[in-house]
């Protein structure tokens, strides 16, 4: 609808100097103003005034209780609009009031803030879940598929007398499919379930908005933290079927076996277990050594070992003296460690150091130890014009990961650091900070994909530092300048933040066999155990 004031059939103009388009209301004396004329208006004394902004005329009204009186004031107790002497009165004496006005303009500036929130970021997030519903139901079957055709197969080369032991099998991954459908189709309820709410408060806030009676909108109740953290999302640990060879006697042991289906939930506010104070005026990394010790290292020249207790149980000055750029933990339990300035990758052994690599035109920085025993290592060349991970078996190189199919470099060639990370399924996982980007590429170095953050959030704002993978395959990387850690998994698929547990600027990660989350912060030199899985 045209706001009268801009109709060119009938310009509003100011009731004292015939300006057009005035921007201020008297809304006592109900007489348009413009900005010049505001304080002639106010000079008259001998009745009170009430200035308001013109599109927000009509907000004050007449006392319900006290015929001659305005309401230029709002009970915030008992959100009614009040005259003076509605407020000397015993009924509201005790209780707080503010400008109409201003309150007025701080609940509008709330249900702006919430209308764009839901709109921009609330609302998409729970449409691109709901849009992901049917896709992972598909991917159920095609899974499940793909388990039966290799029982099928497997079924195929045996004897009649497995028969009935094939079909109890099959019938295991029905009920595992009954399970896994009922876990999606509950949460597609709750998805459901909170659309529409979120569309009504969407609906209701805009005809707020546009509204200036103030009884309607003193009712109205931000629902926008109701609304943020999604229903609860869950993983899923997939059944595989392992063939094996089989003999006659051992036809049952031979067929293999089905792993169980396992649905295991993200935690919506995941807990701080343990608050762990280092030495470190800045702390860089910190790699588990088991689940209750673990290695750090930061703005000094000595690698120290803490309990969950935080008891100092060992520190290590490197062998140089120089101050180590990363640290990983080897399947062995030894400490390696990087050192940038003289190029070199040593090995911590109970008292011994031991230069393992010694780097010629390219520097060492951030590592990592695989499941195989092997070392991924972050290096840049001297010029600074390239950047490369390298696989290392002992001090032997056995492969170089540096340029995409196109030819094209997959890291950027700066000096900042880039952590690293071996996933389960061997992909390695890099976050590279000034690309914005968590690059990650197959076991033999072909690009997978880059993650840049999730759809509803900048790409700006995300400068990812430290990473690592759970037994889940799910990717974790910080998030230090906006305090949040993001979850992804193998695939690339966000699913949560780490946000709400007072995390501060979070830096290097690092899970315990129990995939218990060990954080890093820089500045305040803590390390904090947190759990988030159900």
């Amino acid at each position: 609808m045209e706001d009268p004031m801009y109709s060119l059939q009938d310009v509003i103009r100011c009731d004292l100097c015939e300006t057009p388009v005035p921007p201020k209301h008297c809304d006592i004396c109900h007489i348009h103003l413009c900005e010049a004329c505001v304080r002639k208006h106010l000079s008259d004394e001998s009745k009170d005034h009430y200035i308001v902004p013109f599109k927000l005329r009509g907000i004050i009204t007449k006392c319900t209780k006290h015929s001659t009186e305005v309401c230029t004031k709002l009970c915030t107790k008992c959100k009614i609009p009040v005259c003076p002497l509605c407020v000397a009165s015993s009924e509201h004496k005790q209780h707080e009031k503010e400008d109409i006005l201003k309150w007025f303009e701080i609940k509008r500036k709330l249900m702006q803030t919430d209308l764009q929130d839901l709109e921009k970021s609330i609302y998409p997030r729970y449409q691109e879940t709901a849009t992901n519903i049917p896709v992972q139901r598909a991917d159920v079957n095609k899974r499940s598929q793909k388990l039966t055709t290799a029982l099928d197969k497997q079924g195929e080369a045996l004897h009649t007398e497995i028969d009935t032991i094939i079909q109890g099998m099959k019938s295991e991954i029905d009920v595992m499919d009954a399970q896994h459908i009922a876990a999606i189709d509950q949460q597609e309820v709750a998805i459901n379930r909170t659309l529409p709410e979120i569309t009504q408060t969407i609906l209701d806030l805009k005809r707020l908005l546009d509204t200036s009676d103030v009884c309607l909108v003193s009712e109205y109740t931000s629902r926008t933290e109701e609304f943020r953290s999604l229903p609860a999302q869950f993983q899923v640990t997939l059944p595989t079927f392992t063939p094996q060879e089989i003999t006659r006697e051992q036809i049952h042991q031979q067929i293999g076996s089905l792993s169980e289906l396992a649905i295991t939930f993200l935690l919506d506010e995941p807990r701080i277990l343990t608050d762990i104070q280092t030495e470190y005026r800045l702390l860089r990394s910190v790699s588990c050594l088991s689940d209750s010790e673990f290695w750090t290292r930061g703005g000094d020249n000595i690698l120290r070992l803490y309990n969950l207790q935080g008891e100092l149980l060992r520190s290590v000055q490197t062998k140089s003296g120089n101050r180590p750029w990363d640290i990983a933990v080897t399947r062995r339990g030894d400490l390696v460690y990087t050192d940038w300035k003289d190029r070199s990758i040593n090995l911590v052994s109970g008292t011994q150091i031991q230069t393992l690599i010694t780097l010629r035109g390219w520097r060492p920085y951030n590592l990592c130890s695989t499941s195989s025993g092997d070392l991924l290592v972050i290096m840049r060349s001297d010029d600074y014009k390239q950047t490369k991970v390298v696989r290392y078996s002992g001090s032997t190189e056995k492969q170089s990961i540096q340029w995409d199919d196109q030819g094209k470099p997959l890291y950027t060639s700066d000096s900042y650091t880039k952590y690293l990370s071996e996933n389960r399924n061997l992909d390695i996982c890099v976050a590279d900070c000034v690309a914005r980007a968590v690059v990650v590429v197959s076991a033999a170095g072909k690009l997978r994909f880059r993650y840049t953050g999730p759809p509803s959030t900048p790409r700006e704002s995300f400068y990812p530092r430290g990473i690592t993978t759970d037994s889940r395959a799910n990717i974790l990387t910080s998030d230090p300048d906006n305090h949040r850690i993001h979850i992804i998994d193998q695939d690339g698929l966000f699913l949560r933040f780490i946000h709400n547990c007072g995390l501060q600027e979070p830096g290097g990660l690092c899970v315990d066999s129990r995939d218990n989350l060990f954080v890093a912060e820089r500045d305040t030199g803590k390390v904090k155990k947190l759990q988030y899985y159900k």
